[in-house]
């Protein structure tokens, strides 16, 4: 039996699919039950519960061998739910604890790095069977569905600086793979990163060439991506996502952040997707969920 945490999220909802399709056993712990019918219709068994409340994460390692433990984005609990999962999985005589990292968790002005990297210690201290995975930034399709809306590319950090970025569609398939043959990633640490590496202007020719038309690129503030993050909430009650978007934007501002393809394309057996092909996909499905752009462009 497998656990994924956090299924419902951004690798879970291309996880939980590839997972169920080769039919092995897998649970799925969810926030809402909401989330959990919607894995349910994939056939996996499902339990409700939030990783920061005592006693969810001793019952949903019971009986389980591998778990990928997907921390809670921007929670500020984060480090201690890591810490948790480390210590039911080995009170539950779990096998392999697979743990979804950051490219570069050594840098300590990133706040999210540093909770992870302190994540990471503690599991090489439990004496479980590892693996870690370090993802470089994701491309979400969350990011490009304002631009394909508004015609304009935002980042929170300077305009002028390289990224390294992956597709988690990539991501889930090294995922399914570490744990269904385990025995060949045990105690492997492994740096996912994408082909390219990109600024901001690189990243904007590229959705322009995609989309047919000039895209603009725009550099916002850490405070007005986090306010377009939570909507019409309070930012009073959103303190700690506050200070892990400052400083992103502090750190992608003043240093690049980059990374190899090496082990990726190893661990695939092909080329990592690229970030035209990842905005290719993702615009057809746009224009495909929006019929009358597809007339507009006509």
């Amino acid at each position: 039996m497998f656990l994924i945490t956090a299924a419902n999220g951004n690798q879970g909802k291309l996880l939980m699919p590839k997972l169920a399709k080769a039919g092995v056993p897998v649970r799925a712990l969810v926030r809402s039950e909401q989330s959990g019918d919607k894995l349910r219709a994939l056939g996996v068994e499902v339990l409700v519960g939030d990783m920061s409340e005592a006693g969810v994460l001793d019952r949903a390692m019971e009986g389980v061998t591998s778990v990928y433990h997907i921390g809670p984005v921007l929670h500020p609990r984060e480090r201690e739910i890591g810490f948790a999962a480390i210590d039911a999985a080995r009170n539950a005589g779990v096998r392999h604890f697979v743990f979804s990292s950051v490219l570069h968790a050594i840098i300590t002005d990133l706040v999210q790095h540093e909770i992870k990297r302190d994540v990471e210690e503690y599991l090489l201290a439990s004496d479980l069977e590892f693996t870690i995975l370090q993802p470089a930034n994701y491309m979400l399709p969350l990011k490009l569905q304002p631009v394909f809306r508004d015609g304009v590319f935002r980042l929170s950090w300077s305009l002028d600086r390289l990224q390294s970025m992956v597709d988690l569609d990539d991501v889930t398939d090294v995922v399914f793979d570490v744990l269904v043959n385990p025995d060949r990633h045990y105690g492997a640490t492994y740096e996912l990163v994408g082909r390219g590496r990109y600024d901001a202007h690189q990243l904007g020719g590229i959705i322009s060439d995609v989309m047919g038309k000039p895209v603009p690129v725009e550099e916002i503030s850490g405070d007005e991506y986090l306010k377009a993050f939570i909507g019409d909430k309070d930012p009073a009650n959103f303190t700690h996502e506050a200070r892990v978007l400052r400083a992103i934007s502090a750190r992608y501002s003043a240093h690049d952040f980059i990374g190899n393809p090496n082990v990726l394309t190893w661990l695939l057996g092909r080329e990592p997707t690229s970030f035209a092909q990842f905005v290719e996909r993702n615009y057809r499905e746009f224009l495909a969920s929006a019929p009358a752009l597809l007339t507009e462009r006509a």
